[in-house]
């Protein structure tokens, strides 16, 4: 019991607004027999679909597959480090629904929007309070010109 009281400070402790967030695994997936083959990529993961497959049959030692059980948190997933979200904006006017949640939503511009309108929308981020993840793309390279 005493082990679980610890526990149990430890934890409050750490809650400090934002959930901490804990994945089950970090590392990818590997392909089966992409060691082998260099055509195959490590990172793209195929479901191996052979009768005598020894990776489908789980057999010890060899190669895990994704399941469900790997899934995040319901309330961490999709989080970023910072406990923000992410919220796509593609112009001004999207980032104006923002307005009530940005202590939840973080901004991110869109890559194909230009870099006279990301000005616009950096700008006007500054005026709403909303953090913008990648506020100086694109930017540097129009201030050099």
């Amino acid at each position: 019991w005493y082990q679980r009281r610890v526990r149990e400070a430890v934890v409050s402790t750490q809650s400090t607004g934002k959930p901490r967030i804990v994945k089950k695994r970090t590392k990818k997936f590997t392909r089966h027999q992409s060691d082998r083959y260099s055509k195959l990529s490590k990172s793209s993961w195929r479901k191996p679909k052979g009768i005598d497959n020894r990776v489908r049959r789980r057999f010890k030692g060899q190669y895990l597959m994704p399941s469900i059980g790997y899934g995040s948190n319901k309330n961490t997933r999709h989080l970023m480090p910072d406990g923000f979200l992410k919220f796509v904006v593609h112009n001004v006017p999207d980032l104006e629904l923002l307005l009530m949640q940005n202590k939840k939503y973080a901004a991110e511009i869109a890559h194909d929007v230009s870099a006279k309108k990301r000005k616009a929308i950096v700008e006007r981020a500054q005026q709403l309070n909303i953090k913008v993840t990648n506020w100086q793309a694109k930017l540097r390279s129009e201030e050099d010109n």
